[in-house]
């Protein structure tokens, strides 16, 4: 079993910051699972097909520099038909332009984050799902991982894998615990863009995850709850979706 971290994304930010798109790939013999997915071949090869300027400048997408996650299978050597299963974070199109990529694949998320997709929302483009992949929603459990609660995966019998519920960002936002071996990883998806959010309450990126949060009030006390996360558990490997620093040492 191997982990391959893959930056499908990039971006600069607002705020000056670089940003990227910080997928993983988990390698099962001839089984492919991907965590978020990224910016898709056919949206870097044409932006303006599904992405607005005004969302483009918005955000600050570099498409030039972005490299989807099927393109980086291809040059591993790996076959991105043999991309099983595709576990979201949230529908947010910096995470799911991706799945168009790979439509043989099982699309899983939160049940909230998929109601809320289906509502009149500003934020999210419907072109992620229009090829219809077949999805799985999972709910809420009285299973419970470090405290916080977990929705389980049985996606591989050798892997250990939950949707973790950070909401905030998205009303159905979730974290991605999975164990590798003998290493644990909380993938955190955006409960924060930056590592920094953690331990500087000042800086400007808080302006930015606030001003994209569906409800604030619960971003901030999934943060908090991070926090204490990070601190009472040095052994296991948080890392988020945008923070770049935290991509290049992922395999040190």
């Amino acid at each position: 079993m191997k982990v391959h971290h893959l930056n499908c994304v990039e971006i600069l930010s607002p705020t000056g910051d670089r940003a990227i798109g910080h997928c993983v790939l988990i390698e099962i013999e001839d089984q492919l699972i991907l965590l978020d997915a990224g910016i898709s071949s056919c949206d870097i090869a044409h932006p303006h097909l599904h992405f607005d300027e005004l969302l483009i400048q918005q955000v600050g997408f570099k498409f030039d520099a972005i490299q989807s996650a099927k393109e980086q299978m291809e040059h591993l050597g790996l076959n991105p038909l043999n991309v099983t299963d595709i576990v979201l974070s949230h529908l947010d199109c910096d995470h799911s332009s991706g799945l168009l990529d790979f439509p043989q694949a099982k699309v899983h998320v939160g049940v909230e984050e998929l109601e809320s997709f289906y509502k009149p929302e500003e934020r999210y483009l419907n072109f992620v799902l229009q090829h219809r992949p077949l999805i799985q929603t999972y709910r809420p459990t009285t299973t419970t991982w470090f405290g916080f609660e977990a929705r389980n995966l049985a996606l591989h019998p050798d892997l250990s894998l939950a949707l973790i519920p950070l909401f905030g960002h998205t009303l159905g936002h979730c974290g991605i615990a999975f164990t590798v071996e003998d290493q644990t990883y909380f993938y955190v998806g955006d409960a924060y863009y930056l590592r920094a959010e953690l331990t500087d309450d000042a800086h400007p990126i808080h302006e930015l995850t606030k001003a994209r949060a569906a409800d604030n009030t619960q971003r901030l006390l999934t943060l908090e709850r991070l926090k204490a996360f990070v601190v009472n558990h040095p052994e296991i490997c948080v890392f988020g979706y945008h923070d770049a620093e935290e991509w290049l040492t992922a395999d040190s």
